[in-house]
């Protein structure tokens, strides 16, 4: 059972930084898409940052030139480092796996899927 885990959020003054962590369950969880996505009081779920297994990169104009998506495949990590961050910027952030994935048992053995997963979301506050 694939179980993605953020960890990172917390509270930021306007300005500052955090950066986001996200790690998979599974021994060498690897996942076409990953992604970043974040949900504010009375609003719908948005897309904040993808990226693909190859590196491309997706970002919403919102956080273009602020955050930056990284993923390390050796560590089953995605990460979101976030800069000059904006009290609109507040909300819950969820981790995201989608796609085809792979992933190995704890005796080794391969295991191939489809799937979309979600963490359980970490909290980002930002206010002075």
């Amino acid at each position: 059972q694939v179980q993605l885990v953020e960890s990172g959020g917390g509270l930021v003054q306007p300005g500052g930084s955090l950066r986001l962590s996200c790690v998979a369950s599974v021994r060498g969880f690897s996942s076409d898409t990953m992604g970043w996505y974040r949900q504010a009081p009375g609003k719908q779920r948005e897309m904040v940052a993808t990226i693909t297994n190859d590196a491309r990169t997706n970002y919403a104009d919102s956080v273009k030139g602020r955050f930056t998506i990284s993923r390390d495949n050796a560590k089953n990590t995605v990460y979101l480092q976030m800069n000059s961050l904006k009290p609109e910027d507040t909300a819950v952030y969820y981790c995201n796996a989608e796609g085809p994935y792979g992933y190995y048992t704890d005796d080794g053995a391969p295991v191939r899927g489809r799937g979309n997963y979600w963490g359980q979301g970490t909290q980002v506050t930002v206010s002075s």
